[in-house]
């Protein structure tokens, strides 16, 4: 560090004005007080290095001579003169302070005047007298010797200290090994219980679960073998055994009383775990236990409840060869597996129970759309068939109808459409939809757009909140052939094969019904001779995932136009063909053959001459 006496009280040089911050008296004796401290050793160079002046600590306080030592080159002085090494170090050190003008700091060892080597804290100064220009080294020090044997003293008793801690570290690493095996043996069974959660995730039955929990869970605590009892009722318990037990344990054990002896029933019935190390704790916890020992194998068994919440499922039996002691780990890991079997086989009875009551209302429901889907007219000169084919995936049914009836004034009425949504109250708004229709077209003459009309003011005035499309047809007797009559409400078109096998579509079409009631519906007339095919479909016959909805009906164009002169009801099943086998929406079909009338019939009516089949 530099030195810097800026805030020494000196007196100032002669000639000055500046006044001292006290009497230069005082400066004098405070100078010499802290000159002639022995707390501290001092002394004044000049610029060859000369000791020129060195308090009372420093040289009577070593033990030296002043004679001796004033004047002399100060590590020529014999604080350092004893080692001519350290003479050459200081001399260094003091030509470099004089050369750089730089203070220095270091710690040597000195010697007094018997020789005792001691360490002093050495400064060496640099002081410039401005009065004169030349430069003068204040050397000071100050004796650590004893502090620094007091730091070797608390180094040594530290490095026992730590010798001693390393001894302690060293015990605890070796505890901390013994830990973190435990911890990897804890780990590895962590990992294998996830694996065995995430297999249980794809179990579907009892059967499943068991399979996963013996080949993968029951290993894992050296096992060998297992069952878990379901609770089925009040009544009964179901087991359902590993195979590492064998077949005929299943056979004798598959099927028990709720009120069983057995731990497996005990514990299904109390939700009580229990542990049974060897034979002689089953038998004095049954005698029946006699007979599963023999049947087994097994001499240590462990029952531990299946609860998900307040509900007990029944119990997971495991087992083991030979006698067991069952330790703290082993017995959380029994019941952690006995907490994952629980959860799964409370997801499968909840998966079974919604199965079943999927399929019964499924089966409902179907029921009711058969019900409402009536075997068509058997009209000697009109050949209808038809068919209804639910929807692939065949967990859901839709609001796709047919129907096809004659109207007290000798006309056919032909009809299909498709309820929006795939579930019972789409089937119920079709039955509504149907009967309504029904209702309005059996004693009226009105065509096809009035009627669809009058059904769609009728489904508002109803309440009947339904969206739907139909196409609905009125086939009357003519000389010629038939006068088809027709009017569509957002549906696909009809196809119409001539006998000549040519195919066109009845495509004009309106609003859904439910949409607009009252809005205007127009009404399309063709002559349709003897021996044409009419097919009336619904989408699901041809929609494609990957195709727009005119590719599907242009490839029923062509399968008509291939096998067309098919009877009706073989033409019906060629045409299903088309459908895709996992075809997601419902399909309503119905296909009529025009035959020459017996006779004709007027009824009122007025008769059209027979119109040539376009090209």
């Amino acid at each position: 560090m530099r030195g810097d006496h800026a805030g020494l009280p000196i007196a100032p040089a002669a000639g000055t004005t500046e006044r001292a911050p006290f009497s230069n008296a005082l400066a004098a004796r405070w100078l010499q007080a802290l000159y002639d401290t022995p707390l501290l050793f001092t002394g004044i160079l000049d610029e060859h290095g000369q000791l020129r002046e060195a308090n009372h600590a420093s040289i009577e306080g070593c033990g030296l001579v002043r004679d001796d030592t004033i004047g002399r080159p100060f590590w020529e002085c014999g604080w350092w003169a004893p080692d001519p090494d350290l003479s050459n170090r200081l001399r260094g050190w003091c030509e470099q302070v004089l050369r750089t003008g730089e203070p220095l700091r270091t710690e040597s060892h000195f010697f007094l005047g018997d020789g005792t080597r001691r360490m002093v804290d050495l400064v060496l100064i640099p002081v410039r007298d401005d009065e004169t220009g030349r430069t003068w080294l204040v050397p000071t020090g100050l004796d650590i010797s004893d502090a620094l044997a007091a730091r070797r003293s608390r180094e040594e008793r530290a490095q026992v200290e730590a010798d001693a801690l390393r001894r302690v570290a060293a015990a605890r690493e070796r505890e901390i090994a013994v830990v973190q095996r435990a911890e990897r043996r804890a780990d590895e069974r962590l990992h294998r219980m996830v694996a065995v959660a995430l297999d249980l995730l794809s179990t579907e039955t009892v059967e499943d679960l068991v399979a996963v929990m013996m080949d993968r869970a029951v290993p894992v605590l050296g096992a060998d073998g297992g069952a878990v009892i379901v609770r089925e009722g009040v009544e009964r318990l179901r087991a359902v055994v590993g195979h590492g037990l064998g077949p005929q344990v299943q056979v004798t054990y598959g099927d028990l009383p709720y009120d069983s002896p057995l731990p497996a029933c005990w514990v299904a019935r109390t939700g009580e775990p229990l542990l049974l190390p060897d034979r002689a704790a089953g038998v004095a916890f049954t005698p029946e236990m006699i007979e599963v020992y023999e049947d087994t194998g097994r001499d240590a068994w462990a029952f531990l409840p299946l609860r998900v919440g307040l509900r007990l499922l029944g119990s997971l039996a495991v087992a083991w060869r030979a006698e067991r002691r069952f330790r703290p780990d082993e017995i959380t890991m029994l019941e952690a597996f006995a907490a994952q079997c629980a959860q799964a086989l409370d997801r499968i009875q909840h998966l079974a129970a919604q199965r079943a009551g999927a399929l019964a209302a499924q089966r409902l429901s179907e029921a009711l759309q058969h019900s409402l889907l009536t075997s068509p007219p058997t009209a000697g000169a009109l050949d209808i068939a038809v068919r209804y084919q639910a929807a692939g995936h065949g967990m859901h049914v839709g609001g796709d109808w047919y129907d096809a009836f004659q109207t007290a004034g000798g006309s056919t009425v032909l009809v299909v459409g498709d309820v929006t949504g795939h579930d019972r109250d789409a089937v119920a708004a079709m039955g509504q939809l149907r009967n309504v229709l029904r209702g309005l077209a059996y004693d009226s003459e009105d065509g096809p757009a009035t009627l669809l009309g009058r059904l769609d003011r009728a489904l508002r005035g109803l309440q009947v909140r339904a969206l739907a499309t139909a196409l609905l047809a009125r086939a009357e007797p003519t000389p010629a052939g038939w006068l088809l009559r027709w009017s569509n409400a957002g549906h696909p078109p009809a196809l119409l094969r001539g006998p000549d096998g040519g195919v066109r579509l009845l495509a004009d079409h309106d609003l859904m019904l439910g949409v607009q009631p009252g809005a205007p519906r127009r009404e399309q007339t063709v002559q349709v001779p003897a021996g044409s095919t009419l097919v009336l479909y619904t989408d699901g016959l041809v929609e494609r995932r990957a195709d727009v909805l005119d590719e599907g009906i242009a490839d029923l164009m062509l399968r008509l136009e291939q096998v067309g002169d098919a009877p009706p009801d073989r033409l019906c099943d060629l045409l299903l063909d088309l459908a895709p086998v996992d075809h997601e929406d419902d399909i309503a079909l119905l296909v009529m053959r025009c035959q020459a009338p017996a006779r004709p019939e007027t009824g009122g009516l007025t008769l059209a001459r027979a119109a040539s089949w376009p090209a």
